[in-house]
């Protein structure tokens, strides 16, 4: 079963007077359990593609499926409730709130979904252990190194158990070292059964994927399996 699905997704952007094409009909599988990379040059449309299919954007015509049903067809609050359950977010930035402990900000999709305060405190906790963490979870984020920081986002992303993780750029503010811990973070996710799209600039974090798809000018212009996979 694929995982996602995308079939004529189109996105322009207007500025001012002109209308810009992002994505030009784009088309495109990622298998359950599948682990890939998204490449291209800036502006290629890759982030645009990799924010539409976690819902952060809406495209303007194509139909996006998750394991086989079509969901962008759902209000707000429908979409937001399945986002929250569905798809995990890294983000290159690492949005973290800068007034919230560790703990706290690995909480939040819980709480977002109406979970107590307790039970979404112990499961909090367990993410930040999977990803080595558990005992930084007293510490804001201004206490913390930038990979401690982006292995904090992960486990905010992964805490909800969601079967589909998006990264954009995970390993992009990162020094070499802390990126290849990261993408061992990433690699013990996958293990556990997790389908993960990460959109990236490095060819070291490509080749960990099985499979690297590549962007132009809004275009998929190649799918093909990685060496690594």
């Amino acid at each position: 079963m694929n995982a996602v699905e995308l079939s004529g997704i189109r996105k322009s952007y207007r500025l001012g007077a002109t209308e810009v094409p992002v994505l030009r009909g784009v088309d495109l599988h990622v298998a359950q359990h599948e682990y890939v990379a998204v490449m291209g040059a800036s502006g290629s449309g890759k982030s645009t593609l990799l924010n539409i299919i976690g819902f952060l954007d809406t495209p303007d015509a194509g139909e996006i499926r998750i394991h086989g049903a079509p969901v962008q067809r759902q209000d707000d609050a429908a979409l937001s409730g399945f986002r929250n359950r569905t798809i995990g977010f890294v983000f290159q930035s690492f949005h973290l709130l800068g007034n919230c402990s560790a703990l706290e900000n690995v909480m939040l999709p819980l709480r977002y979904r109406g979970e107590a305060r307790a039970t979404a405190g112990r499961r909090a906790l367990a993410a930040l252990e999977e990803v080595g963490m558990a005992h930084r979870g007293a510490h804001r984020p201004d206490e913390l190194s930038g990979g401690e920081r982006q292995r904090v986002a992960i486990a905010r992303a992964i805490v909800g158990e969601p079967e589909i993780i998006l990264a954009d750029e995970p390993t992009g503010n990162l020094d070499s070292k802390t990126s290849d811990e990261v993408l061992e973070v990433f690699a013990r996710i996958h293990a556990k059964g997790r389908t993960l799209i990460v959109v990236t600039h490095a060819p070291q974090v490509a080749e960990r994927c099985q499979r690297t798809i590549r962007v132009c000018d809004g275009q998929v212009i190649d799918a093909a399996a990685s060496a690594a996979a």
